[in-house]
């Protein structure tokens, strides 16, 4: 499931707290880590278990239609497409799935406000509108509505911000990930296979489709990359601060400093990975983490050490 990038940024993740504190333990940066990377498929699986609540509340909606004094033809003839949409009893009746849901706690329960008005914003888009019009509930057609639904509701939608971050500290910058990973799922219910938990890490997932290929751990590669380092950033504190000027090194912000460190230990410590690829993995970190002058410190400051670090080979 996690890919070397989103690694690499709980990695940083992981220095960065020790570049504020100036105190972290291996032992709790390794559970600081672990519990990282595992509550970004808690994520996957909240939001995938949507669908549920989502559905019961269109069926709520139509009972009480229905059930006024005088309701409309509509209101007792509706459109049940949704309302009857098989992702959603696929999902209901995995016992594996929902013992997952349950032994973690996640759900919506208490975010009904939040399910109301996702469904109000559903059902007036034309994707949604074509959807039932089709009157087409079946698992295939369900799924693909579901992606869109993921695609379009949840980027920039403010006000899941507060429940994710009610819910878990480390969500946050996970949704886009978490959410790619449903669509995964989609796709792969749609072909008609049964929903399984993925593989925390992405070298275990391509180890259990393809049998006999030969592939570094993923756990051991962020494992080794946070205790290289946290064990060597007093050292490459040290190498920044006497590259630059006694202002810049004043102004010098941890998220930077975490990046830096990051990138030299791998640079240092995995020789079979190529430069340029460590060079720009953390450029691109850089890009959502720190300002633009940062971004331009950080490149140059990598591209020296790399040139020095070569000439001492």
């Amino acid at each position: 499931m996690l890919n070397r990038r989103i690694l690499r940024i709980k990695a940083f993740k992981v220095i960065y707290g020790y570049a504020v504190t100036g105190s972290k333990s291996l032992e709790d940066a390794y559970s600081e880590l672990d519990a990282s990377c595992e509550s970004t498929r808690d994520l996957y699986l909240l939001m995938l278990s949507v669908a549920g609540p989502l559905t019961a509340e269109a069926r709520s909606r139509i009972e009480t239609a229905s059930a006024k004094f005088h309701p409309t033809e509509e209101e007792l003839h509706p459109n049940r497409t949704f309302a009857d949409n098989a992702l959603a009893k696929v999902l209901a009746e995995d016992p594996d799935f929902q013992k997952i849901l349950s032994r973690k706690k996640l759900g919506w329960e208490r975010y009904d406000i939040f399910i109301r008005n996702l469904y109000d914003s559903v059902r007036t888009k034309p994707y949604f509108q074509k959807y039932m019009a089709a009157g087409d509930a079946s698992l295939a057609a369900s799924c693909r509505l579901f992606k869109r639904i993921f695609e379009e509701e949840f980027t920039e939608n403010d006000a899941i911000d507060p429940i994710l971050e009610e819910q878990s500290l480390y969500w946050n910058d996970d949704l886009a990930y978490a959410l790619t990973w449903c669509c995964h799922t989609l796709d792969d219910l749609a072909k008609g296979h049964a929903w399984q938990l993925p593989e925390l890490y992405q070298s275990d997932v391509v180890r259990k489709r393809r049998p006999g290929v030969v592939m570094d751990s993923d756990r051991d590669f962020v494992r080794k990359l946070v205790r290289c380092a946290l064990s060597g950033y007093e050292r490459y504190f040290a190498k920044v601060t006497a590259s630059v000027s006694d202002w810049d090194s004043d102004r010098l912000f941890s998220t930077d400093m975490a990046i830096i460190a990051c990138a030299m230990a791998e640079i240092e410590h995995f020789p079979e990975i190529p430069q340029n690829v460590t060079l720009n993995e953390y450029i691109e970190i850089s890009k959502f983490y720190c300002s633009p002058k940062s971004r331009s410190f950080i490149n140059g400051l990598l591209d020296r050490f790399v040139k020095e670090n070569n000439k001492t080979e």
